[in-house]
């Protein structure tokens, strides 16, 4: 029985291969994009499972309390851990990480011992081997227990020891040289870390060696009042532990360390589990992904899948008229209706096996550009999952019930005498066609995408056209080696620099106007004996800065040029929330920073409010002075002609001066952009949402005025007998199919501007929705529409009215 439903619907279908060639890309578009989101659900939502102590592990966040209320950071003291370890001695284990992003390595090379390899790792950590007793990374050589327990020890991935020693079997007991002064020794090798995890680990050396003589930060071992940011502390709770009771202890706990009068700052857990999905803190691999989005984006594949539903449903009812005689036939003959709706239901089957077997097809093409956009890395073979495989077939049962049941209990219900006289009418309740609601509700979604389509891409402009109050064009910054020995040579570096006849001119500083080095404090202001309560994004730069950049004066000017903090540059914001309204009034007024009398000067300037960030942000109070001993690149700016030959000069005295170093650099407005990478992202997967939704709907409107064409055949005939032209006979089937979309625009256009104007309230500098933006969306939605349904509708009305009437 079921083998002649197949073969009777296979042979339907050949009939009638447009239609069916329409339904299979229809759908195959629709579940394509479903499965597209699902693997990348799947890929965010399984970040650091693999874990055995998933649940119990925990991050140390800080909550600090200010002038502008609560903030939290993921950022800590350094001797916080230790400090856990010897207050709360019932965790089971406590381990600091820190980022060392941009860190330098080199080694001799093993086929030429004389020629030494250097690498730059932005994956570089501190931890220490507790780190490893919490976390379930795989070691290929070495003891996690001890291999970071002492000084100078440092672990390598699989594919940074292949790198770096040619053969990772080779690695155990050799030397690493960093920074060009400390050597290190290789104590363990570990398995590539999965590529769903926060903690994308390439080396990892000793905490120890950090905070050690001579380390990076061993002034600030015992410092509990600095937080730096890319350092995490995490802990091992025993199981059915009280998170509320520990937060109420760590409050304890932060008021015991943390000196006044910066114990305002407390300390909370953050599980693990949610620590991908925070969008506000930080996470080493410097990619989260919120819930929110996360149910966006599921919400817009099940729109997708059902337009494409909805599309088949259409064009399954607008041909049962013409399968009505079909029908009849079979019940004539003896068929009941279960027998036709199995028939139906196997043909919909089958359109919708061969959909998904495109969409498989699909997938698997544009997954490359969904990993290169996303920069995320899913699996092509996503066949071999087994939630994949259970999630196709879950879509071939729901779509084939979803879509083919309703058009199956239609043709099955039509009355046999009726059916063979060809009198039939299906889809209609209470004179509504159930397919104009679908059309709509197609429509609906449609154009809500394009909307938020329309809304993301003003907003990215806007980002990228607003002035951010200094110069960013042709601005290059070069990072130079940190060594005592280099720092010599940066001064007569820049003469050689400026020599060169493509630079305008050079600058040294701590980062860049608008960067991501993020480094804020607070201060004593006018000899006043409290810090203030508001804190100052610093900025440590020579004066050739301001000049460079173009930023502009409201009252004074520069410091003076000098390697020692001389005077202190601020800005407009800065002063107003010291509570002065005039900038004037804040020259020659001192400032000091950390109760260190070598820090305290004058205010010699105010600068223009400039964005030192993204532009979701802000812009924070800013404190500018001069500290060669921190500074860490070279701001280079070049003329616009031959920037290529400038930046090979560049590149070539630099090697020259810093042989030891490895030469990088970045045009100041490409690091801006990253401020906007996940809205970028956004945009574009809108962009292509969008045009999916639309091109299924647009199927669906060619399904419905291919069953107006039908039903109307005889009044066309009819009409153009009595003198219409093919224009009115166009406007006939328009004007039908433009009200639909016009209803459907009253609806997505109140809840485009609800949700929108919603996402838009998390920036700060922000467009305003205007008109235009929905009239673009309205239209171009019945632009697409008309085009799509055009040569159905101009066909009809060059028919022969002949052949229509012949049978009357």
């Amino acid at each position: 029985m079921f083998k002649n439903y197949f073969k009777t619907a296979c042979r339907n279908l050949m009939r009638n291969k447009s239609y069916a060639a329409i339904n299979i890309t229809g759908l195959a578009i629709g579940i394509a994009a479903c499965l597209l989101i699902f693997l990348v659900v799947q890929y965010e939502t399984g970040f650091d499972n693999f874990h055995s102590n998933k649940d119990n592990i925990y991050r140390i966040i800080t909550v600090s309390h200010g002038a502008d209320g609560l903030t939290h950071g993921s950022g800590v003291p350094l001797p916080l851990a230790d400090g856990l370890r010897l207050d709360f001695p019932q965790l089971k284990q406590v381990a600091n990480i820190m980022q060392n992003d941009g860190s330098h390595y080199s080694v001799n090379d093993a086929t030429n011992g004389s020629t030494v390899k250097k690498f730059k790792e932005d994956l570089a950590y501190y931890a220490d081997p507790q780190f490893f007793q919490i976390f379930d990374f795989k070691w290929l050589a070495g003891d996690k227990n001890t291999a970071l327990a002492g000084p100078n020890a440092i672990v390598l991935t699989r594919d940074e020891a292949n790198k770096f020693f040619g053969d990772w079997h080779s690695a155990m007991g050799k030397m690493v040289r960093y920074e060009n002064k400390h050597d290190f020794k290789v104590t363990g090798i570990l398995e590539n870390t999965p590529i769903n995890t926060d903690f994308p680990l390439k080396l990892v050396v000793s905490w120890v060696t950090m905070i050690s003589k001579d380390g990076d930060l061993s002034g600030n071992a015992h410092d509990w009042i600095s937080t730096f940011s890319d350092h995490n502390c995490y802990i091992l709770l025993p199981p059915n532990s009280s998170i509320k009771q520990f937060n109420t202890n760590l409050e304890a706990f932060a008021k015991k360390h943390i000196p006044p009068p910066y114990n305002k700052s407390a300390y909370q857990l953050e599980p693990l589990n949610d620590m991908h999905y925070n969008t506000e803190l930080n996470v080493f691999s410097g990619h989260t992904f919120s819930k929110q989005l996360i149910s966006v984006i599921s919400l817009i594949g099940l729109f997708l899948l059902l337009i494409a539903c909805v599309n088949f449903i259409n064009l399954a009812t607008a041909q049962a008229v013409n399968r009505s005689k079909e029908v009849g036939v079979r019940k004539v003959l003896g068929g009941n209706r279960s027998q036709l709706v199995l028939q139906f239901i196997s043909e919909t089957l089958i359109i919708t096996l061969f959909a998904v077997l495109l969409a498989v097809v699909i997938a698997m093409a544009t997954l490359p550009m969904l990993n290169n956009l996303l920069e995320i890395q899913l699996s092509g073979n996503f066949l071999a999952n087994a939630i994949v495989v259970f999630f196709l077939v879950a879509v071939v049962c729901g779509v084939t019930l979803l879509a083919g049941l309703y058009p199956a209990l239609v043709l099955s219900g039509f009355n046999p005498i009726e059916a063979l006289k060809n009198k039939v009418k299906a889809g209609h309740s209470s004179g509504i066609s159930l397919r104009r609601v679908l059309v709509v509700t197609q429509f609906c979604i449609a154009q809500f995408l394009v909307i938020g389509t329309l809304v993301l891409i003003s907003q990215m402009n806007y980002f990228k056209n607003k002035p951010l109050g200094f110069t960013k064009d042709a601005v290059i910054s070069v990072p130079f080696p940190g060594d005592s020995i280099s720092r010599t040579k940066i001064k007569a570096f820049k003469d050689q620099l400026l020599q060169q006849p493509g630079i305008k001119d050079v600058s040294f500083s701590f980062a860049s106007p608008s960067d991501n080095n993020a480094w804020h404090s607070d201060f004593k202001f006018n000899n006043s004996p409290k810090q203030t309560d508001f804190s100052a994004s610093l900025k440590w730069a020579d004066a050739g800065y301001f000049k460079l950049y173009d930023i502009p004066f409201v009252a004074g000017g520069p410091y003076k040029q000098s390697d020692t903090i001389s005077g202190y540059v601020v800005n407009e914001t800065l002063v107003k929330k010291l509570g002065i309204s005039d900038p004037k009034q804040a020259i020659g007024k001192y400032i000091m920073l950390w109760d260190d009398k070598k820090k305290y000067a004058q205010i010699t300037g105010v600068v223009k409010d400039f964005h030192v960030g993204s532009l979701k942000d802000p812009i924070p109070p800013v404190l500018m002075s001069p500290w060669v001993a921190v500074y860490q690149k070279m701001n280079v700016k070049i003329q616009p002609a031959n920037v290529g030959h400038t930046l090979a000069a560049i590149e070539n005295s630099w090697n020259k001066t810093f042989p030891d170093g490895i030469y990088e650099y970045q045009f100041l407005d490409t690091t801006i952009a990253k401020f906007y990478k996940s809205e970028d992202e956004l945009s574009t997967l809108y962009k292509v949402f969008a045009g999916i939704a639309i091109f299924i709907s647009c199927l669906g409107l060619y399904g419905l005025v291919s069953f107006m064409a039908v039903q109307r055949t005889k009044e066309v005939g009819i009409r153009k007998t009595l003198g219409a032209s093919v224009g009115h006979i166009v406007y006939l089937f328009s004007k039908e199919f433009t009200l639909l979309v016009i209803i459907a625009f009253a609806i997505a256009a109140p809840t485009g501007y609800y949700f929108m104007q919603k996402w838009l309230q998390g920036f700060t500098y922000r467009i305003t929705l205007g008109p235009g933006i929905f009239i673009l969306a309205i239209l171009a939605s019945v632009l697409i529409a008309w085009l799509a349904v055009g040569y159905k509708a101009v066909k009809a009305a060059l028919a022969n009215p002949v052949n229509s009437l012949r049978s009357e």
